[in-house]
C-alpha cells in the first residue's frame, strides 16, 4: 500500500464527506434559491451544513461564508482589508513566512502604492509580537499572520498580535491563514481576537473546491463576489451543495482525540528520522501534523521521486511552489547546502509509526546508494 506522508498539501477525503456528497448530487440536487420544494430542501440543508462548519469553528453561522478554497479567503480577506482602512493608510504587516495565497495579493498591493514590513522568524520558525509591536503605525490598516505554518508545522502569535494591534489602538484588521490549524490545534476566532480567518476543506478530509471565510459580525466589508445575493450576499453565485455537505460531515466525522495521534506518530517519526545518517531536524513543529527535516547534499526533488519509487510520498515544501524553491525554509537562514534537502513531512488521523519506519529505512537506503552532492 502507498504510504502518504503529505497531508499538509490535501488529504484523502473521508468515507463520510464522500458519502454526504454523493446524497447531496443525487438526492438533494434542488438550487437553493429556487422557491419550489427540493430547492427549499436544499436552502434548509446549506443551512444545516453552516452550522455545522460553524459549530466546529467556534462561531456565529452567520460570521461564515463559503469559499471555494484556502487562497480565496486569503485573497478576499487581504482586499476587504485594505479596502476597509483606504482612508486610513496604506501600511501592510505580514510575515516572511506566510503562504503565496497571502504573499502574493500583498506584492500585488505593494505594486499599487502599498508600503509592506515582512515579519521575519527566527531560526525555529517563529515570528516574534515584539517585532510587530515595533511594526506598527497609526497608519497600519492590515496584519495577515498564519496560525500553523505549513512547512514548519510552527505555531505564530497570533492571539498577541491582536492584544498588540488592541494596545497601540491602531486601526489595522488582523486576517489569520488557519488553514493548516483548523481542527489540529484548539482555538476560535473569538479567542484569538481576529477579524478574518481563512479555513479549507481539503485539509480535513473535505474535498477540494471548498473552504470557509469567517467574518468577525459587526464588521462591514465589500462583497467578494456581485450577483443573485447568495451567501448574504457576500459571495454570489449557486451554492456548491454537494462540497457543502462534505465539509459539513467531514467537520462531523473529526475524531477529537486525532491531533494525541498525529502528535505520537510525528515523535516516532522524528526519533527514527534521527538515525538516519546525515539527517538533521530542521522543524519539529508545534501542531501535531508537520515536521520538516533535510539531507544536506541530496537535492529535495530527487528525494521525493527516489520516495515515490518506493510508494512513500512526501514534499519538498508546500505544493502551491510547483518546484520553486521554499521562501519559508529560505527565511530560516538555512546553509545552501541544507536548504536544498529539505523536505516536509505531514501526518493524518489514519498515518502509523510503521509508516515512519518505512520513511526513515528508505532514507537510509537512499543515502547508502548515493553520493551526497558537495
Amino acid at each position: 500500500m502507498p504510504i502518504y506522508l503529505d497531508n499538509a498539501a490535501t488529504t484523502p477525503v473521508c468515507p463520510e464527506a464522500a458519502r454526504a456528497a454523493y446524497e447531496a448530487m443525487t438526492e438533494g440536487y434542488g438550487n437553493p434559491s429556487s422557491g419550489y420544494a427540493i430547492g427549499q430542501a436544499a436552502a434548509a440543508k446549506v443551512k444545516e451544513y453552516r452550522a455545522a462548519v460553524a459549530d466546529k469553528l467556534g462561531c456565529l453561522p452567520e460570521e461564515l461564508t463559503f469559499t471555494s478554497c484556502g487562497t480565496e479567503g486569503d485573497n478576499w480577506s487581504i482586499r476587504a482589508a485594505v479596502e476597509h482602512g483606504k482612508r486610513t493608510g496604506k501600511h501592510i504587516i505580514t510575515t516572511a513566512i506566510e503562504h503565496s495565497a497571502v504573499l502574493e495579493p500583498i506584492r500585488a498591493l505593494a505594486a499599487q502604492g502599498y508600503e509592506v514590513t515582512y515579519l521575519k522568524p527566527d531560526k525555529s520558525g517563529h515570528v516574534s509580537v515584539d517585532d510587530l509591536k515595533a511594526a506598527l503605525r497609526p497608519d497600519t490598516v492590515l496584519v495577515s499572520m498564519m496560525l500553523v505554518n505549513n512547512e514548519l508545522g510552527t505555531l505564530q502569535p497570533v492571539k498577541e498580535a491582536a492584544q498588540a494591534i488592541k494596545d497601540a489602538h491602531c486601526p489595522a484588521l488582523l486576517h489569520c491563514d488557519a488553514v493548516q490549524a483548523f481542527l489540529k490545534v484548539p482555538f476560535t476566532p473569538k479567542a484569538l481576537g481576529v477579524d478574518l480567518l481563512t479555513i479549507s476543506g481539503h485539509k480535513i478530509r473535505a474535498p477540494k473546491g471548498i473552504g470557509a471565510q469567517y467574518i468577525r459580525k459587526g464588521l462591514d466589508v465589500k462583497p467578494l463576489l456581485l450577483g443573485g445575493g447568495q451567501e448574504n450576499g457576500l459571495r454570489s453565485g449557486t451554492e456548491p451543495t454537494a462540497q457543502l455537505a462534505a465539509l459539513a460531515a467531514a467537520c462531523t466525522a473529526w475524531d477529537p482525540d486525532a491531533p494525541a495521534r498525529m502528535s505520537e506518530v510525528k515523535a516516532h517519526a522524528l526519533e527514527v528520522l534521527s538515525a538516519v545518517p546525515g539527517l538533521e531536524i530542521i522543524s519539529a513543529g508545534d501542531a501535531p501534523h508537520i515536521c520538516a527535516v533535510a539531507l544536506p547534499g541530496y537535492p529535495s526533488e530527487m528525494l521525493v521521486r527516489d520516495l515515490s519509487d518506493r510508494g512513500i510520498y512526501v514534499s519538498s515544501g508546500s505544493a502551491c511552489h510547483k518546484g520553486k524553491p521554499s521562501h519559508v525554509f529560505a527565511a530560516l537562514g538555512l546553509p545552501k547546502r541544507t536548504l536544498m534537502g529539505v523536505l516536509r513531512i505531514s501526518f493524518s488521523p489514519d498515518s502509523v509509526k510503521e509508516e515512519a519506519d518505512a520513511l526513515a529505512d528508505a532514507l537510509t537506503e537512499i543515502t547508502k546508494n548515493r553520493i551526497a552532492m558537495r
